[in-house]
């Protein structure tokens, strides 16, 4: 028979926090603002995770495009 250990670590629920579009009520991330987009990009021009940005999966994936698409037509660089 095996005994149970208390878990480590608390009881594993954490504060909901959102993320800074859903803060903001913004509904579409806008790939002109560069200032902005280049907050979620590594200095090599990597996006961020989801876990390193704080942004919701919604808000991820929109980010995601917008820096695509700044990307297709040369607003953002494709690797520094």
């Amino acid at each position: 028979m095996r005994t149970e250990r208390p878990r480590r670590g608390g009881t594993g629920l954490r504060e909901q926090t959102q993320c800074r579009f859903c803060r903001e009520g913004k509904d579409h991330v806008d790939y002109k603002d560069l200032e902005v987009l280049g907050k979620l990009l590594t200095n090599r021009g990597k996006i961020f995770s989801r876990k390193r940005s704080g942004n919701c999966a919604a808000c991820q994936r929109k980010v995601q495009r917008a820096i695509k698409h700044a990307r297709f037509i040369a607003l953002l660089p494709f690797q520094a």
